[in-house]
């Protein structure tokens, strides 16, 4: 990949494999699907206080009041993107949820057209690939219920909510760290999810210790591990290269629940996953993203 160096590419393969467990773990858990979504992050913002409340406590007060705004922004995205996906996944399969949210590519490539930007015949070429294997895998899940298709449109909106959550985190990441923009996105990301449980009626407390056992490790995972490096790398790598990143969390997701959760894809499934990996690579061939530079005054830690 053109612009993309060594430490780049390492710390997007950890990211995609501590996602990929996202998908498998939370369908395997019984709390309701706004629960699991508000307790990983609510406890990733606790993991993540000291480092915020101590070492940047500088920049956590002289936050102005248009990055503050970016960063809630970023969180209220983060907070749809959660609640839809993680309901989704119990609607439908993990292999076509996570195959329809990590389309959040196709959303973040229309905005960057919007905004003037262009792509070559391949880049485009490779979405609609990936756009198709993306509507076989959902089309195997039609066939078999109507209670599927309400999963995949869900994810749908998860995956749209994900490409906003990542286009304005990385507006906000070139002007702050790591540790302070994580801290404020995941606790407003928590304070959306706290409320949406409460309306909703979802209980909070109440359930077996294996079941928090599950959403400790999808906290330690998925949450630190995968969407803080993803975070990290919003300084340096665009939008569309941490975007095609995560599709690779399809295959990865739809493996672990193979394994874990006994989900065996059908053969039409397995080929939608085909298509959207191989549009992947067509894009990553052809596309002209190259790894920005950090402006100098942005911490990446």
């Amino acid at each position: 990949m053109v612009g993309v160096g060594v430490r780049t590419l390492v710390l997007l393969s950890v990211g995609v494999v501590a996602v990929s467990t996202s998908g498998p773990l939370m369908a395997a858990m019984v709390m309701p699907p706004l629960a699991i979504a508000f307790w990983r992050n609510a406890l990733a913002t606790v993991a993540l206080a000291p480092g915020a409340v101590v070492r940047r406590s500088d920049e956590m007060s002289r936050l102005p009041g248009g990055r503050l705004a970016l960063v809630v922004a970023s969180g209220l995205a983060l907070a749809i993107h959660f609640a839809t996906w993680v309901t989704s996944l119990t609607l439908t399969s993990v292999a076509s949820a996570t195959a329809l949210v990590s389309l959040q590519i196709a959303f973040v490539v229309a905005w960057q057209l919007l905004r003037g930007e262009r792509f070559g015949v391949g880049v485009l070429v490779g979405l609609v690939l990936s756009l198709v294997g993306v509507l076989v895998v959902s089309g195997v899940d039609f066939s078999l219920s109507p209670r599927a298709l309400v999963g995949d449109l869900l994810a749908l909106v998860g995956g749209a909510a994900g490409a906003a959550y990542i286009l304005v985190g990385s507006r906000a990441r070139q002007s702050m760290s790591t540790t302070a923009y994580t801290f404020v996105c995941y606790g407003t990301c928590s304070l959306v999810l706290l409320l949406s449980c409460v309306v909703a009626g979802q209980d909070l407390w109440g359930y077996p210790l294996t079941q928090w056992g599950l959403l400790l490790l999808v906290t330690a995972t998925s949450q630190l591990l995968g969407h803080s490096v993803f975070n990290h790398l919003l300084a340096t790598t665009s939008a569309e290269v941490v975007s095609l990143a995560l599709l690779l969390e399809v295959p990865g997701a739809a493996l672990l629940a193979a394994w874990f959760l006994g989900q065996q894809p059908p053969l039409a499934a397995l080929g939608g996953l085909v298509l959207v990996l191989a549009g992947m690579a067509l894009v990553i061939v052809q596309s002209r993203s190259t790894e920005r530079a950090a402006p100098l005054r942005a911490p990446v830690d």
